[in-house]
């Protein structure tokens, strides 16, 4: 059997408990539905944990790295980080800016490689959408993210990893405005929003075995 693990923010916490007897510890976003997608269809071939971690930003992950990912020795592992790491400097200024991202997500993804050398990594894009906590600084949002979405990008291809794009898929199903029914507030999918993730991640997932 092969272990699979979903890092990343709010977005793969998706309130999730730590009491494993609750959706086993997953959560209520696109881990659960990926984790229930090959539960059913694959039975056996995989087990899942989720260490999402709301609020955390890259540098948040790379601190958990030993515990949260290294110990759990998984064989294939999905991460999803990048808007906190904007948010926070828009906000309470203490984000992590697109150089410092880029060369903290190499060195995650490095040491990662160096302890589990037969891991799979998928990285996702980080996406986001016009709402209630992206409107009023909207311009800067979009273009900061889409720094820290090309420079996850930029790790994908120097380290040959598997990488997922989302923000074009959530701009071309909200294109007719209702981003609500997508997005709950621009940067947290709606149960829809997840299962778009949920689809191009068990596609990658796929691709991978």
């Amino acid at each position: 059997m092969k272990t699979f693990l979903f890092q990343g923010d709010s977005i793969t916490d998706a309130n999730r408990e730590d009491d494993d007897r609750v959706n086993f510890g997953l959560g209520t976003g696109y881990p659960l539905l990926v984790a229930a997608d090959f539960l059913k269809n694959r039975k056996g071939d995989f087990c899942f944990f989720n260490r999402g971690v709301s609020g955390d930003r890259v540098t948040d992950i790379y601190a958990r790295i030993k515990e949260d990912i290294i110990n759990l020795k998984p064989d294939y592992m999905s991460i999803l980080v990048g808007v906190n790491d904007v948010a926070h400097e828009l906000t309470m200024q203490c984000g992590v800016d697109e150089a410092k991202y880029e060369k903290i997500y190499s060195m995650l993804i490095d040491e990662i490689r160096t302890a589990l050398p037969d891991i799979k990594i998928i990285i996702l894009e980080p996406f986001v959408l016009k709402g209630k906590a992206t409107i009023e600084m909207w311009e800067q949002f979009r273009s900061e993210v889409k720094k820290r979405a090309d420079a996850a990008k930029r790790v994908a291809d120097k380290y040959d990893l598997s990488f997922v794009p989302l923000q074009n898929l959530f701009d071309d199903v909200s294109a007719d405005g209702n981003t609500e029914y997508w997005s709950a507030d621009g940067v947290h999918p709606t149960s829809a929003g997840h299962q778009i993730i949920k689809e191009e991640l068990v596609k990658a997932i796929i691709n991978q075995c």
